[in-house]
């Protein structure tokens, strides 16, 4: 509920605090006393678009507050998602403008952007106005009355979820088949870049090593001369390391009977003798193996030029990264493959999930046609008395072709206010007035099964008076019993059903002229329902006339 409304330089309104209680409220105040104003600024804290000319004449900022008791309407979801500070209890929704264009919103002091302010906005006050009415015309609005009456609740939270889920497989079927489709035309080249591949039968470090023997295999002859020279330097007949050092161990061993430390250099030498030794023999011997091999050249040859031709083709430089292409193109290949199962189990999901939608689709519909049965009832009933004898109304429910994300149902609210006229649209038969009385009883029906927000009918009594009025006030009344009402009034009638009663009105001073608004004391309340009843000039009759309105209340 509305608690407090604080306005600053707001148009004619240089400042305004005033406070506000449950139940059903009235606002009354001659034409142009500033009503409207209060509306407008209401509905700038609510999320509405403004510009500079808003602000009073000589000032640079206006500001508007607004404090909400939320206690009741589980907003704590809202302000998680929108990662604003929660109070259960009160929230403070701000609006300052400025001179330049600019504006800021605030949620508990939070800047937030108007969206936000607005979709909040939405949960808190319901501003019940000639042009809402149109509301009443459309299918959303019908459907969202049904399910109200219907306690639909929960079943639409489940049914929603299991749309979603069907509407997510169609999604993932519809990226799948395009896949499918252009991996298909992909299909022949993938098959033949993984031919050549498999083909070239690759090797992890095949490439090195090939390179490796290539270099060996060029360079064959060059080799076996070194390796013969290393051979003959280490052990040949007249020059050959190996006959010194047999000659140096012979001469060590000759000395070392009166000189003992020539047993270690003998040993010493004998180390080397043998690796010495060991090593010309291995020299020779590798020499022996290597030998010109052209035919093996070639293939050497041939085997690399497939190689560095596979790296050029595909862009890379290593067998390892060959190795890696083939490897993706057998993943392709096996996803191409399991294209057709995967297309096929989520066909098979779809089609039970939307068997699911159907089901529930199905309890959503029987609830609903209760539910739109005595909708029809209740709102005859309930506005015959309101200048409505020949109403007739009925709430249609018919099939859609296919489930959509409310159900399978179209809603659409017939009416006629003569009594031998065709069942038609609402909004193409009745008029402004009936349309109002109609929105007030459904607001009025469908407060008992859900928490609205804080409803204010401007001007809803247009073109109604006494008896109607009084019943219309009524029902504004009981309605307040639920939740906060407010009524912007000019009839004395429904005036008279508020348990609190605001004056609006101008005042002059020196320089200006200004918006006040104020709460009515008993004498104050009496003397405007009197002014209502008979203008500006009270009389005994009035002020005895309104104090009977106001003691039947």
């Amino acid at each position: 509920m509305l608690k407090s409304l604080y306005i600053q330089n707001f148009v004619l309104i240089d400042s305004l605090d005033i406070q506000f209680e449950n139940g059903f409220s009235v606002i009354t105040g001659e034409t142009g006393a500033g009503k409207s104003i209060i509306l407008g600024a209401l509905g700038l804290v609510l999320g509405q678009r403004a510009d500079g000319k808003s602000i009073q004449k000589g000032s640079d900022k206006c500001v508007i507050e607004a404090i909400f008791d939320v206690s009741k309407y589980q907003l704590e979801p809202f302000f998680i998602e929108n990662d604003l500070e929660y109070d259960s209890d009160t929230c403070i929704l701000r609006r300052e403008l400025f001179s330049s264009g600019k504006s800021r919103a605030f949620v508990n002091d939070s800047p937030v952007g108007l969206g936000i302010l607005k979709e909040l906005g939405t949960r808190l006050i319901d501003i019940h106005s000639q042009h809402q009415n149109l509301l009443l015309g459309n299918t959303h609005f019908q459907l969202k009355v049904v399910d109200v009456m219907a306690e639909n609740e929960i079943l639409l939270i489940m049914y929603k979820k299991e749309f979603s889920r069907y509407m997510g497989l169609k999604r993932e079927l519809k990226e799948l088949e395009a896949k499918a489709a252009q991996t298909k035309q992909e299909e022949d080249y993938l098959r033949f870049q993984l031919g050549q591949l498999e083909e070239a039968e690759l090797n992890a470090g095949e490439q090195e090593e090939l390179e490796q023997e290539q270099e060996a295999l060029a360079h064959a002859e060059e080799i076996k001369g070194a390796l013969y020279k290393i051979s003959q330097l280490l052990d040949g007949e007249e020059s050959g390391c190996v006959q010194l050092l047999k000659e140096a161990l012979s001469t060590a061993g000759s000395i070392d009977r009166y000189y003992p430390k020539a047993k270690e250099i003998a040993e010493r030498i004998r180390s080397a003798y043998l690796d010495m030794n060991d090593l010309a023999s291995d020299a020779d011997s590798q020499k022996e193996d290597v030998e010109f091999n052209p035919g093996r050249l070639d293939w050497v040859n041939d085997r690399l030029n497939l190689l560095y031709t596979l790296e050029q083709k595909h862009r890379v430089s290593s067998i390892e990264e060959l190795i890696a292409i083939r490897d993706d193109c057998h993943k392709q290949l096996e996803e191409i493959n399991s294209f057709d199962e995967q297309i096929a189990e989520l066909n098979r999901l779809i089609s039970v999930s939307y068997q699911e939608l159907l089901q529930q689709a199905a309890v959503l519909s029987a609830q609903r046609q209760v539910a739109a049965q005595r909708i029809s009832e209740e709102l005859v009933r309930m506005v015959t008395p309101l200048g409505m004898p020949n109403a007739r109304f009925q709430v249609e429910v018919s099939p859609k072709e296919e489930p959509d994300a409310d159900g399978l149902d179209l809603v659409r609210f017939m009416f006629s206010g003569n009594k031998n006229g065709d069942l038609q649209p609402v909004e193409q038969t009745a008029s402004g007035g009936e349309i109002s009385r109609l929105m007030l009883c459904i607001k009025a029906m469908i407060a008992g099964f859900t928490a609205l927000p804080t409803i204010i009918f401007d001007e809803v009594d247009t073109g109604v008076s006494g008896d109607i009025a009084d019943k219309m006030g009524s029902i504004m009344r009981r309605l307040g019993e639920k939740m906060q009402v407010f009524a912007i009034t000019h009839l004395p009638q429904i005036a008279s059903k508020g348990k609190a009663h605001y004056y609006v009105y101008k005042q002059d001073l020196e320089e200006k002229t200004v918006t006040r608004i104020k709460r009515l004391t008993k004498e104050e309340r009496i003397k405007e329902i009197a002014r209502m009843l008979s203008g500006s000039s009270l009389t005994e009759a009035s002020l005895a006339n309104a104090r009977d309105l106001l003691s039947d209340n």
